[in-house]
């Protein structure tokens, strides 16, 4: 019996950034339509504009209607805008702001529907997409409210690391406040859910970075590790969950300790996307974990500076759908084997004692 191919809806994100670009590149390699049938929501004038700067003559979209029509041998299109949108490389306006956001919220409805398995997103412009129907500070926070079914971590994959954060897109001054043993509990719950479900990790070791210089140096330099991120490391350890810190940052990245675990959660934004860019900025990939659909999208913004002059690298793109096709089949897999309980008792997600793990881990912040 053939398989049934994983349609992958794609945003086109700002129409005046690198969006179009990095899609187009993708795309054109002919072999990504043995990983999935791409689905692109945007506008083949806009398309054709963008082809044009980039001098790119040999590629085309399949315009379709509906996810439903779309070839699995071609590189699709549904058109979710207009004649009169305007493209304006490198700008910042409103008018791309709102072709943005109608990509997103069509593409959207239709993978809550059931019309599309994955859903990656190309970069948007925070600023330009506001509007009445669009009052979040990004991508996560919208998908969250959409899919109606709680809370999403904000995480970021590569080969070298998968790190989330406890809070997202907000200001630094209000992060202090919003660490809480309950949100990190949850985020901590979230990330060891994912990294099973959706990476095939059946016993994975979480890191929790600390909030303050030195991880607090003993609460000389703030006490947000003695009395809040331990008691929620250690109430995440009597469920049964490897987690472990709070370490320094500076020094956890520093001398590689990264590497000794599965997932890293770090206290707010910058924290984990500075050493997760710095390391892993062309192959990273932003995952949008505890969503009931999968959604991924490259880790690099709209980089209007580059705009249109072919120097914008696909890497990451090509690797967010890569990362969303693999994460699919493997909550798949999991749906499948967890029909039949009695043939998988062997399957338990908290199973290791913490005192039997390697001394370098456990007592890892000794040595940073």
């Amino acid at each position: 019996m053939e398989k049934k191919p994983i349609i992958a809806g794609i945003t086109h994100g700002d129409i005046n950034g690198i969006g179009y670009e990095v899609i187009i590149k993708v795309l054109m390699d002919s072999e990504i339509n043995d990983l999935c049938t791409p689905v692109v929501y945007g506008s083949p004038k806009v398309a054709a504009y963008h082809r044009k700067a980039l001098n790119i003559t040999n590629f085309s979209f399949n315009n379709i209607k509906s996810p439903e029509e779309a070839n699995p041998r071609k590189a699709n299109m549904i058109n979710c805008l207009d004649d009169n949108v305007r493209v304006e490389l490198g700008k910042s306006t409103p008018h791309s702001g709102e072709a943005a956001f109608i990509s997103i919220e069509k593409a959207v409805e239709d993978i809550i529907n059931g019309k599309l398995d994955v859903l990656v997103t190309a970069p948007i412009d925070k600023h330009t997409i506001q509007s009445d129907k669009f009052r979040f500070n990004g991508h996560t926070e919208y998908l969250e409210s959409k899919s109606g079914k709680g809370e999403s971590l904000m995480f970021m994959i590569s080969e070298n690391m998968k790190i989330g954060v406890a809070t997202g897109h907000v200001p630094l001054s209000r992060v202090p406040e919003m660490i809480t043993v309950d949100l990190l509990l949850r985020k901590i719950r979230l990330m060891n859910q994912s990294l099973f479900l959706d990476f095939g990790i059946r016993k994975p070791r979480i890191a929790l970075l600390g909030l303050n210089p030195h991880a607090g140096d003993n609460s000389l330099l703030g006490k947000e590790e003695t009395e809040t991120i331990m008691p929620a490391m250690q109430e995440a350890q009597k469920e049964g969950l490897l987690v472990f810190g709070p370490y320094p940052s500076d020094g956890f990245f520093g001398v590689g300790l990264f590497t000794r675990f599965d997932g890293i959660l770090a206290m707010y934004h910058d924290q984990g996307l500075a050493p997760f860019k710095a390391l892993s900025f062309d192959t990273g990939v932003n995952f949008t974990a505890g969503l009931p659909f999968v959604r991924t999208s490259p880790a690099h913004g709209t980089a209007l500076a580059i705009a249109g002059k072919g120097e914008a690298s696909e890497s990451s793109f090509r690797q967010a759908l890569y990362v969303a096709c693999d994460v699919y089949r493997n909550r798949k897999n999991y749906a499948e084997i967890s029909q039949n309980p009695l043939k998988h008792q062997d399957i338990e997600i908290h199973t290791d004692r913490v005192d039997e793990l390697p001394p370098e881990i456990l007592n890892a912040e000794q040595h940073i």
